[in-house]
């Protein structure tokens, strides 16, 4: 997947399952402080990426992700391994 094909599902994602608007969805928004989500909704956010790449992500690899971009970046190397 290209970043680009990311960002589109992402911002699908968020819309469907957490009613954020796709125009504030951008690499540098912040999940928690711009998205308001909290940590119940990362937990939704990290099964629906598994859905959509068709792998597991370990909860510590998550950890770390604070915007869009690491999203962004932890799905194209769930993608590319």
């Amino acid at each position: 997947m290209t970043p680009n094909e990311i960002l589109v599902h992402l911002k699908s994602i968020l819309a469907d399952n957490f009613e954020i608007a796709p125009e504030q969805v951008s690499p540098e928004a912040h999940l928690y402080q711009d998205l308001d989500l909290d940590s119940i909704d990362a937990v939704d956010l990290v099964i629906k990426l598994q859905e959509l790449t068709g792998k597991r992500i370990k909860p510590e690899e998550f950890k770390s992700v604070r915007t869009v971009q690491d999203v962004m970046n932890a799905v194209q190397a769930l993608s590319a391994a």
